[in-house]
């Protein structure tokens, strides 16, 4: 069963690279060219969001107990913020399926949900790993963040002569997670309660 739940999370980890940062990126550039408010709305909504799923990683490198709990709600924020919008989703289904781009984004959509949800399966089968992270059963969710962790090492090294190292992930992950969870208060606070679940996209200005 081992070996079954570590290929699980291993392919959702090589998914999640595709349809987590390859796939919405190429979408925003293509909604950019094509002049695709809503769309276009959709997508910095959900890189805004996003932010969280690298945080996890960063806290995953600083050996962070709680970083499994913080990696299932970034995806599932992800998931939620890419359907949430009423007047997106309105906008959406005006479209055929003839047009490639909206067919494009309404199946990452589904996709990314698909991702989260496997995320949360995988995750719930190594209950004890949202409280501790650093037992042997829960290696395979800090594997792949290994990849990342040399990137970041060799930037960080480049930049300031010094290596990334476990505390420096830890604190850089912990203050980047307070700067974020204070924002996301302020909009559940502030914002949602004014505007509601209209992405507000009609008021971008034409390029």
């Amino acid at each position: 069963m081992i070996p079954i739940n570590e290929f699980s999370a291993w392919i959702t980890f090589q998914l999640s690279s595709i349809f987590i940062v390859g796939v919405p990126l190429s979408i925003l550039i293509w909604s950019i060219k094509k002049r695709n408010k809503a769309i276009e709305k959709l997508l910095i909504t959900y890189w805004k969001v996003s932010i969280l799923f690298f945080i996890s990683l960063i806290l995953f490198i600083g050996d962070v107990d709680f970083s499994l709990l913080i990696l299932i709600i970034s995806t599932s924020l992800m998931t939620i913020c890419v359907w949430l919008w009423t007047d997106i989703n309105r906008e959406l289904k005006g479209y055929k399926l003839t047009n490639a781009l909206v067919t494009t984004t309404k199946t990452w959509r589904w996709t990314l949900t698909f991702i989260s949800i496997s995320f949360l399966v995988n995750s719930v089968q190594n209950f004890s790993c949202f409280n501790s992270i650093s037992s042997s059963e829960c290696l395979r969710w800090s594997q792949p963040s290994e990849n990342l962790s040399q990137i970041i090492n060799q930037l960080f090294n480049f930049l300031f002569g010094a290596n990334f190292t476990e505390p420096i992930a830890k604190f850089i992950g912990l203050f980047a997670l307070l700067i974020y969870m204070l924002g996301l208060f302020q909009w559940l606070i502030i914002k949602l309660p004014r505007s509601g679940r209209n992405s507000g996209f009609s008021n971008y200005v034409e390029y």
